[in-house]
């Protein structure tokens, strides 16, 4: 079982992004306030639950939040600052789009930029420890699997609708078949299979490699 609250004395927001290994598409972040009193019987790292019961899940999330946002940052913006920077602007962003100031960020992973005038504690793998990070990494996949989706209708030949934008043998074969489309990121090793070891991991843990 996830934990509900890092901080009890505060008014705690969960932050995660999704995307930051792809080689197409926005970084998306979401962030989540839950109430004190959250559980769920089976709410974990998104990474680990299939699409029904993310989708399950998101009306869940939506129907107890206190409130909750979601966010991107497009491949254009990804290429003129990086990709780092990108998903701490994701969060960011998220953070801004909350009708309701955290007075804490609990941040799933090891680094982030601070938000100004809010405290935050980064947590390695933290969605799978709270709630509110878990419910944050729900939100940001399913926003982002369905705009890969719809994005795939317009340019069928990389595979989004079932890869996402994430660099399997389909998606590059494409690339070097069809070219670069205006949403892959041209900063990126669009045809080499090297990658670096963080985004190994991502696709390791979504069953890419």
């Amino acid at each position: 079982m996830l934990k509900p609250y890092y901080n009890s004395d505060a008014i705690e927001a969960g932050l995660d992004e999704v995307g930051r290994g792809c080689l197409a598409g926005p970084v998306v972040a979401a962030a989540v306030i839950l109430p004190r009193d959250f559980t769920h019987s089976y709410l974990t790292d998104s990474k680990q639950l299939t699409k029904m019961q993310r989708l399950d899940l998101e009306k869940d999330i939506i129907r107890e939040a206190v409130c909750w946002a979601v966010a991107e940052v497009d491949n254009l913006e990804i290429d003129r600052i990086n990709i780092l920077k990108a998903s701490f602007l994701a969060m960011h962003r998220a953070v801004d789009k909350l009708r309701m100031k955290p007075e804490h960020l609990l941040v799933d992973g090891n680094r982030f930029t601070p938000y100004p005038l809010i405290p935050h504690t980064c947590i390695i793998k933290g969605d799978a420890h709270y709630f509110s990070i878990a419910a944050a990494s729900v939100l940001a996949k399913n926003y982002r699997d369905e705009l890969m989706s719809r994005l795939s209708g317009q340019f069928p030949h990389y595979g989004w609708e079932t890869n996402v934008g994430y660099p399997t043998i389909h998606h590059r074969k494409a690339i070097g078949l069809h070219g670069p489309c205006p949403y892959h990121r041209m900063t990126f090793r669009l045809l080499k299979p090297d990658c670096d070891q963080g985004m190994e991991e991502e696709l390791e843990d979504l069953g890419f490699l």
